[in-house]
Protein backbone atom coordinates (compact mmCIF):
# COMPACT_ATOMS: atom_id res chain seq x y z
CA UNK A 1 0.00 0.00 0.00
CA UNK A 2 2.57 2.41 0.91
CA UNK A 3 4.44 1.48 -2.66
CA UNK A 4 1.24 2.33 -4.58
CA UNK A 5 0.40 5.74 -2.44
CA UNK A 6 4.00 6.49 -3.19
CA UNK A 7 3.65 6.51 -7.05
CA UNK A 8 0.46 7.95 -6.90
CA UNK A 9 2.06 10.65 -5.02
CA UNK A 10 4.78 11.37 -7.75
CA UNK A 11 2.51 10.81 -10.47
CA UNK A 12 0.07 13.52 -9.16
CA UNK A 13 3.17 15.89 -8.41
CA UNK A 14 4.42 15.44 -11.98
CA UNK A 15 1.27 16.12 -13.56
CA UNK A 16 0.38 19.07 -10.90
CA UNK A 17 3.32 20.77 -11.60
CA UNK A 18 2.45 20.99 -15.23
CA UNK A 19 -1.17 21.70 -15.32
CA UNK A 20 -2.29 22.90 -11.76
CA UNK A 21 -4.42 20.06 -10.81
CA UNK A 22 -5.56 20.45 -7.29
CA UNK A 23 -7.76 17.60 -5.46
CA UNK A 24 -8.27 13.95 -5.54
CA UNK A 25 -11.69 12.38 -4.84
CA UNK A 26 -11.96 9.24 -3.06
CA UNK A 27 -14.94 7.64 -4.02
CA UNK A 28 -15.91 4.55 -2.11
CA UNK A 29 -19.13 2.37 -2.83
CA UNK A 30 -20.20 0.15 -0.05
CA UNK A 31 -21.92 -2.06 -1.27
CA UNK A 32 -24.76 -3.92 0.91
CA UNK A 33 -25.65 -7.00 2.07
CA UNK A 34 -29.27 -8.65 1.71
CA UNK A 35 -31.57 -7.85 4.32
CA UNK A 36 -29.30 -6.54 7.18
CA UNK A 37 -29.80 -3.09 8.65
CA UNK A 38 -26.80 -0.57 7.93
CA UNK A 39 -27.26 1.47 10.86
CA UNK A 40 -24.02 1.27 12.30
CA UNK A 41 -22.37 1.97 9.16
CA UNK A 42 -24.64 5.20 8.88
CA UNK A 43 -23.94 6.52 12.56
CA UNK A 44 -19.86 5.55 12.02
CA UNK A 45 -19.81 7.99 8.85
CA UNK A 46 -22.30 10.62 10.51
CA UNK A 47 -20.88 10.62 14.21
CA UNK A 48 -16.93 9.17 13.89
CA UNK A 49 -15.61 9.20 9.90
CA UNK A 50 -17.10 12.56 8.50
CA UNK A 51 -16.75 14.75 11.26
CA UNK A 52 -12.81 13.74 11.63
CA UNK A 53 -12.25 14.34 7.88
CA UNK A 54 -13.19 17.69 8.57
CA UNK A 55 -10.78 18.29 11.17
CA UNK A 56 -8.36 17.13 8.76
CA UNK A 57 -10.03 20.06 6.90
CA UNK A 58 -11.73 18.18 4.29
CA UNK A 59 -14.75 19.71 3.46
CA UNK A 60 -18.12 18.81 1.67
CA UNK A 61 -18.08 15.42 2.31
CA UNK A 62 -20.91 13.60 0.46
CA UNK A 63 -22.94 10.68 1.39
CA UNK A 64 -25.64 8.97 -1.09
CA UNK A 65 -27.46 5.93 -1.87
CA UNK A 66 -29.14 5.32 -5.26
CA UNK A 67 -32.30 6.60 -6.21
CA UNK A 68 -34.59 3.87 -7.00
CA UNK A 69 -34.86 0.10 -6.03
CA UNK A 70 -31.68 -1.05 -7.36
CA UNK A 71 -30.47 -3.84 -5.32
CA UNK A 72 -27.81 -4.96 -3.89
CA UNK A 73 -28.42 -1.53 -2.20
CA UNK A 74 -25.00 0.97 -2.02
CA UNK A 75 -23.65 3.38 -0.17
CA UNK A 76 -21.56 6.32 -2.04
CA UNK A 77 -18.96 8.35 -0.23
CA UNK A 78 -17.36 10.80 -1.34
CA UNK A 79 -14.42 12.07 0.18
CA UNK A 80 -12.81 15.40 -1.27
CA UNK A 81 -8.92 15.59 -0.67
CA UNK A 82 -7.01 18.80 -1.35
CA UNK A 83 -3.94 16.32 -2.98
CA UNK A 84 -2.85 13.33 -3.07
CA UNK A 85 -0.75 13.58 0.10
CA UNK A 86 -3.44 14.67 2.38
CA UNK A 87 -5.47 11.49 0.55
CA UNK A 88 -2.34 9.48 1.82
CA UNK A 89 -1.97 10.64 5.47
CA UNK A 90 -5.48 10.48 5.89
CA UNK A 91 -5.87 7.22 7.31
CA UNK A 92 -3.19 7.65 9.92
CA UNK A 93 -4.69 11.10 10.69
CA UNK A 94 -7.52 9.28 11.38
CA UNK A 95 -5.52 6.48 14.02
CA UNK A 96 -4.02 9.58 15.54
CA UNK A 97 -7.90 10.96 16.39
CA UNK A 98 -8.67 10.31 19.68
CA UNK A 99 -12.45 11.86 19.17
CA UNK A 100 -12.42 9.60 16.24
CA UNK A 101 -11.41 6.31 17.47
CA UNK A 102 -14.07 6.92 20.90
CA UNK A 103 -16.95 7.78 18.45
CA UNK A 104 -15.95 4.95 15.75
CA UNK A 105 -15.75 2.15 18.25
CA UNK A 106 -19.07 0.50 18.27
CA UNK A 107 -17.90 0.16 14.33
CA UNK A 108 -14.61 -0.68 14.58
CA UNK A 109 -15.31 -3.48 17.24
CA UNK A 110 -18.10 -5.09 15.58
CA UNK A 111 -18.59 -8.34 14.62
CA UNK A 112 -18.57 -9.90 10.92
CA UNK A 113 -22.06 -10.90 11.20
CA UNK A 114 -22.41 -6.87 12.13
CA UNK A 115 -21.05 -5.75 9.55
CA UNK A 116 -23.55 -4.74 6.51
CA UNK A 117 -21.70 -4.69 3.58
CA UNK A 118 -20.28 -7.25 1.28
CA UNK A 119 -16.97 -5.16 0.19
CA UNK A 120 -15.95 -1.63 -0.57
CA UNK A 121 -14.86 -0.68 -4.14
CA UNK A 122 -12.62 2.60 -4.19
CA UNK A 123 -11.82 5.15 -7.37
CA UNK A 124 -9.61 8.24 -6.97
CA UNK A 125 -9.95 10.69 -9.32
CA UNK A 126 -7.58 13.47 -10.25
CA UNK A 127 -9.37 17.14 -10.76
CA UNK A 128 -8.78 18.92 -14.08
CA UNK A 129 -7.65 22.18 -14.77
CA UNK A 130 -10.76 23.06 -16.24
CA UNK A 131 -12.39 21.90 -13.15
CA UNK A 132 -10.36 22.07 -10.42
CA UNK A 133 -12.19 21.84 -6.93
CA UNK A 134 -15.33 20.40 -6.44
CA UNK A 135 -18.56 23.11 -6.10
CA UNK A 136 -21.18 22.40 -3.35
CA UNK A 137 -24.51 22.53 -5.29
CA UNK A 138 -27.28 24.96 -3.50
CA UNK A 139 -30.43 23.09 -2.75
CA UNK A 140 -29.84 19.86 -4.95
CA UNK A 141 -32.07 16.83 -4.79
CA UNK A 142 -30.94 14.82 -7.49
CA UNK A 143 -27.43 13.93 -8.45
CA UNK A 144 -26.03 12.26 -11.11
CA UNK A 145 -22.73 10.30 -11.38
CA UNK A 146 -21.50 9.81 -14.44
CA UNK A 147 -18.38 7.62 -15.60
CA UNK A 148 -17.22 7.67 -19.27
CA UNK A 149 -14.88 4.83 -20.52
CA UNK A 150 -12.39 5.37 -23.13
CA UNK A 151 -10.47 2.25 -24.89
CA UNK A 152 -6.89 3.09 -24.21
CA UNK A 153 -5.30 6.41 -22.96
CA UNK A 154 -4.81 8.50 -25.85
CA UNK A 155 -8.56 8.11 -26.79
CA UNK A 156 -8.84 9.20 -22.85
CA UNK A 157 -6.86 12.02 -23.51
CA UNK A 158 -8.60 13.11 -26.25
CA UNK A 159 -12.31 12.90 -24.07
CA UNK A 160 -11.03 15.16 -21.30
CA UNK A 161 -9.49 17.57 -24.18
CA UNK A 162 -12.86 17.73 -24.80
CA UNK A 163 -14.44 18.46 -21.91
CA UNK A 164 -12.23 21.51 -21.58
CA UNK A 165 -15.02 22.84 -24.08
CA UNK A 166 -17.62 21.46 -22.27
CA UNK A 167 -17.81 22.99 -19.21
CA UNK A 168 -19.48 26.04 -20.31
CA UNK A 169 -21.89 24.31 -22.46
CA UNK A 170 -22.95 22.44 -18.78
CA UNK A 171 -23.82 25.59 -17.59
CA UNK A 172 -25.49 27.00 -20.28
CA UNK A 173 -28.09 23.79 -20.74
CA UNK A 174 -28.79 24.04 -16.96
CA UNK A 175 -26.73 21.31 -15.42
CA UNK A 176 -24.63 22.50 -12.56
CA UNK A 177 -21.42 20.29 -12.22
CA UNK A 178 -20.24 19.24 -8.59
CA UNK A 179 -16.90 18.17 -9.56
CA UNK A 180 -14.70 16.61 -12.35
CA UNK A 181 -11.71 14.77 -12.64
CA UNK A 182 -9.78 11.57 -14.33
CA UNK A 183 -10.00 8.51 -12.61
CA UNK A 184 -6.16 7.31 -11.49
CA UNK A 185 -7.12 4.28 -9.22
CA UNK A 186 -9.84 2.08 -9.27
CA UNK A 187 -12.24 -0.15 -11.59
CA UNK A 188 -13.04 0.86 -15.18
CA UNK A 189 -9.82 2.89 -16.22
CA UNK A 190 -9.07 4.08 -18.34
CA UNK A 191 -11.92 6.44 -17.88
CA UNK A 192 -12.88 9.31 -16.52
CA UNK A 193 -15.88 10.74 -13.42
CA UNK A 194 -18.16 12.97 -13.00
CA UNK A 195 -21.23 14.59 -11.08
CA UNK A 196 -24.16 16.70 -12.00
CA UNK A 197 -26.78 18.33 -9.55
CA UNK A 198 -29.68 19.39 -10.28
CA UNK A 199 -33.36 19.79 -8.45
CA UNK A 200 -35.55 17.21 -10.15
CA UNK A 201 -35.29 14.27 -12.29
CA UNK A 202 -37.61 16.74 -14.83
CA UNK A 203 -34.91 19.28 -14.46
CA UNK A 204 -32.24 16.67 -15.42
CA UNK A 205 -34.12 15.66 -18.48
CA UNK A 206 -34.66 19.11 -19.51
CA UNK A 207 -30.94 19.89 -18.95
CA UNK A 208 -29.99 16.85 -21.29
CA UNK A 209 -31.80 18.34 -23.69
CA UNK A 210 -30.79 21.64 -23.77
CA UNK A 211 -27.21 20.07 -24.15
CA UNK A 212 -27.61 17.97 -26.37
CA UNK A 213 -29.24 20.60 -28.99
CA UNK A 214 -26.47 22.84 -27.61
CA UNK A 215 -24.87 24.65 -31.08
CA UNK A 216 -21.30 24.43 -29.18
CA UNK A 217 -21.96 20.51 -28.29
CA UNK A 218 -23.00 20.06 -32.02
CA UNK A 219 -19.65 21.61 -33.37
CA UNK A 220 -17.46 19.77 -31.01
CA UNK A 221 -19.46 16.23 -32.05
CA UNK A 222 -18.32 17.08 -35.71
CA UNK A 223 -14.56 17.44 -34.78
CA UNK A 224 -12.51 14.42 -36.30
CA UNK A 225 -9.89 14.62 -32.86
CA UNK A 226 -12.92 13.57 -30.54
CA UNK A 227 -13.83 10.50 -32.77
CA UNK A 228 -14.13 7.35 -30.86
CA UNK A 229 -13.00 8.71 -27.69
CA UNK A 230 -15.30 7.08 -25.65
CA UNK A 231 -17.17 3.85 -26.01
CA UNK A 232 -18.78 3.61 -22.60
CA UNK A 233 -20.98 5.74 -20.11
CA UNK A 234 -22.18 4.21 -16.50
CA UNK A 235 -25.12 6.35 -15.23
CA UNK A 236 -26.26 6.54 -11.40
CA UNK A 237 -29.11 8.76 -9.83
CA UNK A 238 -28.38 9.23 -6.25
CA UNK A 239 -29.56 11.24 -3.50
CA UNK A 240 -28.24 12.67 -0.58
CA UNK A 241 -28.51 10.73 2.70
CA UNK A 242 -29.50 12.94 5.72
CA UNK A 243 -25.80 13.55 7.07
CA UNK A 244 -24.25 14.56 3.71
CA UNK A 245 -22.59 17.55 3.38
CA UNK A 246 -23.56 17.71 -0.35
Amino acid sequence: MKNICSILCFTFLLINSTNAQTQVYELRVYELEFFQSAEILHAYFEKALIPALNRQGVKSVGAFEEAGGALPKKIYLLIPHEDITSFQNSGGDLLKDEVYRQAARPYLTADPATIPYKRINVSLILSTTGFPELIAPANAGLFELRIYESHNEDALMRKLEMFDHEFAIFDDAGLPMVFFGKNIAGDQIPCLTYMLATGLLEENTRGWSNFLQHPEWKKLLAQEEYKDSMNDITRIFLKSLDYSQL
